[in-house]
């Protein structure tokens, strides 16, 4: 098994993100979360102050304008980070615009790189990345319709998408839409990045999500959108491949963030057991209270050591399908339930915004679904367990 201890270098940088947010980002949370986009003045002076610690953009090298401390210094920072919602908007390693950042470093021209990456690295700029579809299974990108037709040295786009996270206020989007209807299932999609100015890019309405419009998930119409070739990101047939890409480290990066929630939702039952008292004692006596604390303890344990493994497979160049899919099924469950557990223990003030607990609860039922259902990841491990036996009759836990 590899060696999951944290390096003197790991443990100083989590230290200091674990002190910005007591600082900064906790206190603030509150504000942030009423505030909306009026927030932003706050946003953009804990950003100074992130970039003046050394501590911008923890996601991409440092020939990219990132701090260039590598794949699993990051996962680690996640887990720290993943605690607030806002803390990766202050320390610039938000979604989506961090995935969109590391394929245009990737997959990007130097034209590209210069219009769109530098700025949006820098924070001048956001992104949002259009690929979901309200006609077709989200689980099936080979189903996406909307299309991309060549007229001359331009495409044409036409389509609907939803669930374009970060669109409002958005200076660009990358599109997922069908360029070869008639290639292969894998390679008939192509990546296009679309000015959020052009003609024909209509923004029709933030998606309300669990009764909020905070988190900007927005239903789009493309309309004769017209863009330069010179917008496609790699090339014409790469953007299934450029979307596993960018999937397999970003499911790594959104459990290592579970985690912290978990961790988060885990001391907070705990502080409130221990303070409350109800029949004659504190809920940390009674035996319900403790299996939940035992529980919780024990499925955070693995989850994270079930991301830690899949994180130090991707890091060596395995693709991890299996571990990937174990840890967002897995971590999913898990998120749920320990943020579950910790409002109960709350009882009424768990349902309040008195605590972050609700809106966690929120956040948490998405798990379920983006990146890919539950179930499609469950499917994956089996087939791919089943597969072993079928060839070797027997299946290697490494």
């Amino acid at each position: 098994m590899p060696d999951f201890s944290i390096t003197p270098e790991i443990r100083d940088m989590r230290q200091k993100v674990t002190a910005f947010m007591e600082e900064h980002i906790y206190p603030n949370e509150p504000y942030l979360m009423e505030a909306g986009a009026e927030g932003a003045g706050l946003i953009k002076d804990l950003q100074g102050k992130t970039k003046a610690m050394g501590m911008w953009a923890p996601h991409l090298p440092a020939e990219a304008g990132g701090m260039g401390i590598g794949f699993m210094p990051y996962v680690y920072i996640n887990e720290v980070l993943g605690r607030s919602p806002f803390a990766p908007l202050a320390f610039g390693s938000q979604a989506p615009d961090s995935g969109n950042a590391e394929i245009l470093w990737l997959f990007g021209t130097d034209e590209q790189k210069e219009r769109w990456l530098k700025p949006l690295v820098a924070g001048e700029i956001r992104s949002c990345f259009s690929m979901t579809e309200p006609e077709v299974a989200g689980s099936d990108p080979t189903l996406l319709q909307t299309r991309a037709v060549r007229d001359g040295d331009e495409w044409v786009i036409n389509g609907h998408k939803w669930f374009t996270s970060g669109a409002q206020g958005a200076a660009f989007a990358i599109v997922m839409c069908v360029s070869d209807a008639d290639g292969a299932p894998h390679q008939r999609m192509s990546q296009i990045i679309v000015p959020t100015d052009t003609p024909g890019f209509n923004l029709v309405r933030v998606v309300p999500v669990m009764g909020e419009t905070l988190g900007n998930h927005c239903e789009i119409r493309y309309e004769d959108c017209r863009v330069p070739v010179t917008n496609t990101l790699g090339n014409p047939g790469d953007g299934f491949m450029i979307a596993q890409k960018r999937l397999g480290p970003g499911r790594i990066h959104h459990c290592m963030r579970w985690l912290g929630q978990m961790q988060r939702a885990f001391e907070l039952m705990c502080k409130r057991a221990l303070e409350r008292y109800a029949f004659g004692g504190t809920l940390a006596e009674k035996q319900t209270v403790q299996n939940w604390i035992a529980d919780s303890a024990a499925e955070i344990q693995a989850a994270r050591l079930l991301t830690l493994h899949a994180a130090h497979k991707i890091d060596q160049g395995n693709e991890a399908r299996v571990e990937i899919s174990l840890i967002k099924f897995f971590g999913a469950k898990v998120l749920h339930d320990v943020i579950d557990r910790a409002i109960q223990v709350h009882g009424a003030l768990g349902v309040t915004g008195d605590t972050p607990l609700e809106s966690m609860y929120r956040a948490a039922r998405l798990g379920r679904i983006y990146d890919g259902p539950d179930e499609v990841h469950r499917m994956v491990v089996a087939r791919r367990v089943l597969q072993a036996f079928r060839q070797a009759g027997t299946w290697e836990f490494t």
